[in-house]
């Protein structure tokens, strides 16, 4: 129990800006004999509750930056061009390093939370199904 509540937390936090690596850490404990199935469910709700976080971290951020990403002509054009693409660019949104970041912006630019969290979710979990069954 202890393993999979370490699991989850890992992958929580490998899912915001930490450097943490939860494909690591789902490897260390299916090797110290943690099941298949509870490391999946540890490791996919730890990173999925984590997207959510960080959507409505980027949603309030939004709160307090819209007046001066209106402003700019330059921001304007970001914020259109997060909104119009920002389905596609949550494809991308479960590799390391741009990811993370990704989820964020899909709450500044206010996605649909639901199709955000389809899209980014799935993938999530997909990932870490690929890395359980090739283990």
């Amino acid at each position: 129990m202890l393993l999979a509540f370490t699991l989850f937390s890992t992958s929580f936090l490998a899912a915001t800006i930490l450097p943490f690596s939860s494909e690591a850490a789902l490897i260390a404990a299916l090797h110290e004999g943690l099941l298949p199935t509870t490391a999946l469910l540890a490791a996919s709700s730890g990173n999925v509750a984590a997207i959510i976080f960080n959507y409505a971290l980027g949603y309030f951020l939004y709160e307090k930056m819209h007046t001066k990403l209106h402003a700019s002509k330059t921001g304007k054009k970001a914020y259109r061009l997060g909104h119009r693409y920002g389905y596609y660019a949550m494809l991308l949104s479960w590799l390391p390093i741009i990811g993370d970041p990704l989820t964020i912006v899909a709450g500044v630019v206010r996605l649909n939370f639901w199709y955000f969290l389809l899209i980014a979710g799935s993938l999530r979990v997909l990932r870490y199904y690929l890395i359980i069954i090739n283990f």
